[in-house]
């Protein structure tokens, strides 16, 4: 029976394929100020403004490929039973062959009803004003806004809390809830940081490997010591 591996990616390891992230050193996220393009508020303030802006990160994926990192992921599965929890909003995972892929923050290539936060619809092009759902209501990306519930976060704890390997690639876990994730890894589960510049991860029990990399290359890393046990 293989053993359980859970990998909680961030903007790192999509910043690798071309991907932007808000977190730039200038705080914007593609020249956007992100309480303009990925709030609430900001959308009902200029539909107009956040659908062009999705509409363009949407194109902008089509232009990338899922990186080593990406791959060596998919790739472990031959090993163990992998579950990657992602913050990323993008298909990079699926793409390079990951099966079991659970976004916290939604998806770029979906969209959903303002009146139905359940009634998700794949989107690969375009989105307009007046794009409805059957009910003729407007369509807006199936986007987790700051300030919204995150509803995948229940089923993200429950894949955590039976991890016997546990991953953290490419983010710097200031972003809540996400981040709280790492307080249900089980104490005796071994846990892996891959980021370029690590810092000091508090309240946590577990023995904890820092690999100081960027995503692609601390991955490969990920994959020997894992090899190791």
């Amino acid at each position: 029976m293989k053993k359980k591996l859970v990998v909680l990616t961030g903007a790192g390891i999509s910043a690798e394929s071309g991907i932007k992230t808000f977190r730039d050193s200038d705080g914007l996220w593609e020249g956007h100020d992100v309480m303009e393009v990925a709030t609430p508020e900001g959308w009902y303030k200029n539909q107009e403004l956040v659908l062009d802006f999705y509409n363009k990160r949407r194109q902008q994926l089509k232009e990338v490929n899922p990186n080593l990192g990406h791959i060596i992921l998919a790739e472990l599965e031959k090993d163990f039973d992998v579950y990657i929890i992602t913050q990323n909003v993008d298909d990079l995972h699926e793409r390079a062959g990951s099966t079991k892929v659970l976004h916290l923050h939604g998806e770029l290539l979906k969209v959903r009803s303002i009146q139905n936060k359940n009634l998700i619809l794949d989107w690969t092009e375009d989105l307009n004003t007046g794009d409805f759902d059957a009910n003729g209501h407007q369509l807006r990306p199936h986007i987790v806004w700051f300030g919204e519930e995150v509803p995948a976060l229940e089923e993200a704890i429950d894949i955590t809390e039976t991890a016997d390997y546990f991953a953290v690639i490419g983010t710097s876990l200031q972003v809540y809830p996400a981040a709280g994730l790492i307080s249900y890894v089980p104490s005796t589960t071994p846990v892996f940081y891959i980021d370029p510049k690590p810092i000091a991860i508090a309240n946590i029990r577990n023995k904890v490997e820092t690999i100081a990399k960027f995503a692609s290359e601390g991955v490969a890393d990920l994959r020997e010591r894992l090899n190791s046990f």
